[in-house]
């Protein structure tokens, strides 16, 4: 009996292209890898018996997945729906589950922080709720939805009663306006922090440089040759960095930075400089807002709110040190440390661009409204959920 005539396919650009990239992927599964091969191999002109030669299966999977794009093209590669076997967990068993892993153990009377997949079953098993259930079977009822009980998040809600109204002043300046109004072109913006506490750590033995097939090797012990801090000022719209070592932190290394940057004459000549600072204590209050004006009347600070220090854009400048400068780390001493922190500035400002800061005030409304009604909907939830048994 003769052999039916293959499928003749033909091929789009874009259909080409798209399993031309499934044929090649590092990551593509391999059912979708070998269908995408057939059907590149069957566009080429070739017949269902060389193509099986080709890739070692048989020719009655050649002309399958062949027709299967001949009839309903890319879409015709993804397997077709299956039953599959019937579910023997009931569905009130599953909710059970879902409904104790969406409460705190607390709230159930179990003394644990959070819940695992073994212990949400002896939960449930105590309970009476479960049937024929085991660990895994917990996770993949929990995958479903998907909730994942063991796993956390730490955060903090705004308790500035006036962190909108602080935190847009600090937005409004990155976006150009100051109380309504457009920056003048002289304008600056600083943002000024301090990293303290940098600790000179010397390592035990020497590190080791990388090798082929060999990372670099630090020694984990270390000895302890003090601290130093790190006072930096970031001009917002240059991207410049300047920066200090001192011993610790405190009011006079603060005004003195403040001073090696307002006696720059692009600085002492602005119309404002708005210094942007957090709460930390060498910068915080009235106190601090008129020592900085008297002496330099051109300065204006502008504080965060409390626990806002993200909205200080020189912490990312703090971010990028600490990855490239701090970690690892092997000082021998307070100088080198000191030595490699203003060097590594000198650097950064060579290429300094500014950031691109793109979360408005308008973002932050938005933001706030999505806590204030996550929190209602959480509060409404633990109201109306069932207590376990």
């Amino acid at each position: 009996m003769p052999l039916p005539r293959a499928v003749p396919v033909t091929l789009t650009a874009a259909e080409r292209t798209t399993l031309k990239i499934r044929a090649r992927g590092a990551k593509t599964a391999h059912r979708d890898r070998l269908r995408a091969q057939i059907v590149l191999a069957a566009a080429r002109g070739r017949d269902n018996a060389r193509i099986a030669a080709d890739l070692r299966i048989t020719a009655d999977t050649a002309r399958k997945w062949r027709g299967r794009f001949a009839g309903r093209g890319l879409a015709g590669l993804a397997d077709l729906p299956r039953s599959g076997r019937p579910r023997r967990i009931s569905e009130l068993t599953r909710a059970a589950v879902v409904a104790l892993a969406c409460q705190l153990p607390a709230a159930t009377g179990v003394p644990l922080s959070r819940w695992t997949g073994p212990e949400l079953l002896a939960e449930v098993t105590r309970a009476g709720t479960a049937q024929q259930l085991s660990a895994s079977s917990v996770l993949r009822i929990l995958a479903e939805h998907p909730v994942k009980p063991w796993q956390y998040q730490s955060w903090i809600f705004p308790r500035d009663p006036g962190f909108e109204a602080k935190a847009s002043v600090i937005l409004d300046l990155y976006q150009g306006y100051y109380q309504g109004q457009r920056l003048a072109p002289g304008d600056r913006i600083l943002s000024v922090d301090a990293k303290p506490s940098i600790q000179a750590r010397g390592r035990c033995r020497p590190t080791i440089a990388a090798a082929r097939g060999t990372p670099v090797r630090v020694e984990h012990e270390y000895v302890r040759h003090g601290a130093l801090a790190l006072l930096a000022a970031l001009d917002v719209h240059t991207g410049k960095v300047f920066a200090t070592t001192p011993p610790a932190t405190g009011i006079t290394p603060f005004m003195d930075l403040i001073g090696q940057v307002m006696n720059r004459p692009e600085y002492k000549q602005a119309p404002r400089v708005f210094v942007i600072v957090d709460n930390g204590s060498d910068h915080r209050g009235q106190p601090a807002i008129t020592r900085l004006r008297d002496a330099h009347p051109n300065a204006i600070m502008v504080h965060t709110p409390v626990h806002a220090s993200w909205l200080n854009q020189v912490e990312i400048v703090f971010s990028v040190i600490q990855k490239k400068v701090l970690t690892p780390g092997d000082f021998p001493g307070l100088g080198t440390l000191s030595h490699t922190l203003l060097a590594f500035v000198h650097r950064y400002n060579r290429t300094a661009r500014p950031f691109k800061w793109k979360f408005t005030a308008e973002d932050l409304t938005a933001l706030l409204r999505h806590i204030s009604q996550r929190e209602q909907a959480a509060t409404t939830q633990q109201v109306s959920l069932p207590q376990a048994a």
